[in-house]
């Protein structure tokens, strides 16, 4: 037994050794690819806001092998005698764009726009970055995401297959690179090109994950690090779907508590549990339409979204608005597009979806596993039933092939990290940052906001001002802060 241990102690030493190098490799690879610099020049879009490219391989392990270009866009400080560096923005997702998130006006303090610029890009596989591919034709034939028997699992893995043959088709050799631990190595090549020693970063909701591989990749390569309502990637697919369930549900709890105790809700004294399960009904008979949309019948799986997007903000008077209207009410002004994913029009369409299978392996056994993670979701969530962002990308990563595959984080770093997230987070549940937080170990503080929303920068004025103190001068709040919630209509908006 002695000598097994010797044995076993011998070989993660080696690993561990291994693994040092690959990293070290990594960071000279990034510096190689980045020496060049990314030649800005005025946006097309936005000629006020400046725009360029940085060639990545999109295989770090062959360096001069084929590249992808990562399109970025850049706020130039506001006061360049008081600029510190650049500070580079991981946009959520998957499938979000960062660029786009530049073009629109600044979600950062005054002084935080003032003191650095403000970079942000397309992750490979995004947008402007090659985006995932896929025809038409075939992501249209996708069957209904929420699977009854054996033979609806069995359709699902056929259409998989042929749906990833397509896309890698359409996509090319990037298709088989676009997890975030490759996002993570391009997040190096562009501090590098930005000519920084180390990187200052704050990302939200699937950005994080980019950023807690960066920290296990390059942890001596960091200055300051916000990880904003983060994924988890240490959560095996049943507890990965379990989280979401009972936090949309906590999420809709909440906003039902708010029309309750607020005169101006539009439901207010109804029995708005009672209404959702009226309408999730009406849906689940092909009976419910969405108000301006006459040609097909809104799922109950479609519907569930309004549980998540609109608690986001939350936007918890236009819910109530939205949930009238759906009950024959008056549509109100601002109504949201139809929720939840459909046909898509064109010749192509898009799969960001592919990211997180990459990251997330989600595969299930056989459909005895999927009722199994469906009745776990359901019984946390009797309201909401389950979160329907998760459990309808499920399907679509069966059998998918998993480069980033779960794991506990390993960081080794010196830099101090902010963790941050709200108690009532319908898309990242808090547990899921609190794990993060833990994982990451000392060097990681947890920022609680006890209030509702996805993403707490801009939150509050307490929210903000933590996070800008470590930002611009690296002072960490205590252990254990908390930030009072103020509701959505009371809340300080971003300065």
């Amino acid at each position: 037994m002695r000598k097994s241990l010797l044995r076993l102690a011998s070989a993660l030493v080696a690993t561990a050794a291994l693994l040092t190098g690959v990293a070290n490799a990594a960071v000279t690879e990034a510096d190689a690819v980045g020496k060049g610099g990314i030649t800005w020049g005025p946006c097309k879009e936005k000629p006020s806001i400046q725009c360029g490219t940085l060639a990545v391989p999109i295989d770090w392990s062959r360096p001069n092998g084929p590249t992808v270009t990562l399109t970025l866009a850049r706020r130039k400080a506001t006061d360049p005698s008081a600029r510190m560096g650049s500070l580079l923005t991981n946009p959520g997702g998957p499938g979000n764009s960062g660029v786009n998130d530049i073009l629109r006006p600044s979600g950062f303090s005054k002084d935080v726009q003032r003191r650095f610029d403000i970079v942000s890009f397309d992750p490979r596989g995004v947008a402007r970055s090659g985006s995932i591919a896929c025809s038409a034709a075939v992501y249209n034939r996708m069957p209904y995401p929420v699977m009854k028997s054996q033979a609806d699992y069995n359709k699902w893995v056929t259409f998989d297959r042929k749906l990833r043959q397509d896309c890698r088709k359409r996509t090319g050799l990037l298709y088989d690179f676009v997890d975030s631990a490759n996002v993570a190595r391009d997040m190096d090549a562009i501090r590098a090109a930005l000519g920084e020693d180390k990187l200052t970063s704050y990302g939200v909701s699937y950005g994080t994950l980019a950023q807690q591989m960066y920290a296990e990749l390059f942890p001596n390569r960091i200055r300051a690090m916000v990880l904003d309502s983060n994924m988890d990637h240490s959560l095996d697919a049943k507890a990965f779907q379990v989280t979401e369930a009972a936090t949309v549900e906590d999420a809709f709890s909440e906003f039902i508590a708010w029309c309750d105790r607020t005169t101006d809700c539009v439901l207010h004294g109804r029995d708005i549990r009672a209404l959702w399960k009226g309408l999730l009904d009406k849906a689940d008979r092909g009976e419910l339409y969405y108000p301006g949309v006459t040609d097909r019948p809104l799922s109950a799986h479609n519907l569930l979204w309004l549980a998540v997007i609109l608690n986001e903000g939350p936007a918890w008077a236009l819910e109530a608005q939205v949930l009238l209207a759906l009950d024959g009410g008056p549509v109100p002004d601002g109504m949201p597009g139809p929720p939840g994913n459909g046909p898509v029009d064109g010749k192509i369409a898009e799969l960001p979806t592919a990211i997180l299978c990459e990251d997330f392996n989600l595969t299930l056994r056989n459909y005895n596993q999927y009722a199994d993670v469906m009745r776990s979701s359901n019984a946390v969530a009797p309201t909401v039933r389950y979160n329907p962002m998760p459990m309808g990308d499920m399907p679509i990563c069966q059998r998918h092939p998993v480069n980033n595959p779960q794991h506990r984080l390993r960081y080794t770093g010196s830099a101090p990290l902010l963790v941050g997230a709200s108690l009532h987070d319908p898309s990242t549940p808090y547990v899921w940052s609190a794990n993060v937080a833990r994982q990451l170990g000392s060097k990681a503080t947890l920022l609680t906001y006890e209030g509702w929303g996805h993403g707490i920068y801009g939150m509050t004025r307490c929210t903000t001002a933590a996070m800008d103190a470590y930002l611009i001068s690296l002072t960490v709040p205590v252990q254990g802060t908390r930030c009072p919630a103020e509701e959505p209509e009371a809340k300080v908006k971003r300065q």
